[in-house]
């Protein structure tokens, strides 16, 4: 099971809810332009008469997406991943915003529900698990906290239905909820840009055998044929050896592995949890390699490090594409 933030719990959403009506028209402002917005996640309306000023963030990508859309100044709390990766430019941002949990986890329900929040976003719903003590997607909502899940991370089902294109929609859904459409078109433009470029860059190469791993000795955590991780492999320049293996994180057998023979290791790197029972990106490439011993990879000890944030649905993950064909291509990136 992931050990970060896929789906611990499934929370079931049979309640269509929506973010707190407009006031009384004779007591409302003037409507801004372009509102109010309304938009669907997770199957729930949500609708917004003005952008979100005070935001919550929960776990990495969600606060790198609002920072690439220049919607810093609407975060009033996020999370903890002090060392984890930063994208450039965004640690000094990330150190500026008050920290409302010590994990990359949002805090327990009393300390969420009192951030009075007018809008939380995040990619999984572990975080509004009621079982773990969390406020849950309706508390929030009921309280003008409406939730939003990037990437369409609403279930397990979902979670292997993502495509790339949701991470695009994501970034026009932010852009319409915060009045910011532009900025989202603008971004969305280069991020199809990158992927466009990547596509030239490895068209008509060899696909690289990959074997995208997040450690063990057997049986083996790994990614299958489903998910975001498989996506990135592909629109890399890539074939995923275990494209037949159904689901996204997985455990397969130490057999499997070793009839794989991967000519390269993706490594799920967890900066921010390192600890006795976080083995290190080496150590667990050495593990992979052990396993397959007589594949192509491990004769060249060839593997990335990726950090486990561009697994999950956010901006990172589609720059994480071009990191990948760099690393799996390099000769295609030499000019």
């Amino acid at each position: 099971m992931r050990r970060l933030l896929v789906l611990v719990a499934a929370l079931s959403l049979t309640a269509c809810s929506q973010a707190p009506a407009t006031q009384e028209a004779g007591q409302a402002a003037a409507p801004q332009a372009g509102f109010p917005v309304t938009i669907e996640n997770c199957g729930r309306k949500l609708t917004f008469d003005k952008p979100p000023a005070k935001v919550v963030t929960g776990y990495h990508p969600s606060l790198e997406t609002l920072l690439a859309l220049g919607l810093g100044d609407r975060i009033a709390g996020r999370t903890n991943f002090s060392e984890s990766p930063f994208l450039p430019g965004q640690k000094d941002q990330y150190a500026k915003i008050p920290e409302i949990s010590d994990t990359i986890m949002p805090p327990q329900k009393e300390i969420m529900l009192a951030q009075g929040a007018d809008f939380v976003l995040d990619n999984a719903m572990a975080g509004f698990d009621a079982a773990g003590g969390y406020a849950t997607v309706e508390e929030l909502d009921s309280a003008g906290s409406p939730v939003y899940i990037l990437g369409g991370w609403c279930s397990p089902e979902e979670v292997l239905q993502f495509t790339i294109d949701d991470t695009f929609t994501d970034l026009r859904d932010l852009g319409a909820i915060f009045g910011v459409p532009d900025r989202a078109d603008t971004l969305i433009s280069d991020l199809r840009g990158r992927l466009a470029d990547v596509k030239k860059r490895v068209e008509g190469r060899t696909p690289v055998k990959v074997l995208a791993t997040d450690g063990g000795k057997g049986p083996i955590n790994a990614y299958g044929g489903s998910g975001i991780t498989n996506q990135m492999i592909a629109l890399a320049g890539g074939v995923n050896v275990l494209a037949d293996v159904k689901g996204d994180y997985t455990e397969v057998s130490v057999e499997k592995i070793s009839a794989a023979q991967p000519e390269a290791v993706l490594v799920s790197d967890y900066a921010t949890l390192r600890g006795e029972d976080m083995p290190s990106s080496p150590a667990k490439a050495a593990d992979a390699f052990a396993i397959a011993r007589n594949s192509p990879a491990a004769e060249k000890q060839r593997y990335l490090a990726l950090p486990v944030a561009a697994q999950h649905p956010g901006y990172r993950n589609i720059l994480a594409i071009t990191d990948i064909a760099r690393f799996l291509h390099p000769d295609a990136f030499t000019q």
